[in-house]
């Protein structure tokens, strides 16, 4: 039952769950990527933060996009009673390779300012790179701390509903 505190129970909780996964990939997911294209320095970071808005909104309706086909991939592939930890690692997988196929692309062309078939004809040398960083983050850093903010609101929930319901009732 563990697993029911970590995940969103409803659609607020969900927008809360993506807005804080959400802003952090694409916070960390887009520098890096692009540092590892054009180096690390601090003209490419402030030009990658000039982008992120831009990023961010692609990144929240892809999410909203390939959120179903990714919930049906992940479960052709986990049973139900696989552990939590498997479903939601699995989760991440599909997630992440759904949008990372996709960023690529996408997230190259609002890079860039423009729409091209480099990215395209580039995407088997690139798609593995982002791949990686964005599972790594996705699986290590915003899921894991999204998931924490869940629980920890839901616990507060749940104490402040069970001393509720604890009360003495006056007749």
């Amino acid at each position: 039952m563990d697993f029911f505190i970590r995940l969103p129970r409803s659609k607020k909780e969900f927008t809360l769950f993506m807005g804080i996964v959400s802003i952090l990939s694409v916070t960390i997911i887009a520098p890096l990527i692009t540092a590892f294209e054009i180096g690390f320095t601090m003209e490419t970071w402030k030009q990658t933060l000039a982008i992120l808005p831009i990023i961010w909104i692609a990144v929240v309706i892809l999410v909203l996009l390939v959120h179903a086909p990714a919930d049906k991939l992940s479960a052709s592939i986990v049973d139900k009673n696989d552990s939590f930890r498997s479903q939601i690692t699995i989760n991440i997988l599909c997630n992440v390779l759904l949008m990372s196929i996709f960023m690529t692309v996408i997230g190259s062309w609002i890079g860039q300012r423009d729409i091209s078939l480099e990215p395209i004809q580039l995407f088997f040398h690139k798609w593995p790179r982002n791949f990686a960083i964005s599972f790594a983050v996705e699986a290590l850093i915003a899921q894991p701390i999204a998931r924490q903010v869940l629980f920890m609101l839901h616990t507060k929930k749940d104490v402040n509903n069970s001393s509720v319901s604890e009360e003495p009732q006056e007749k």
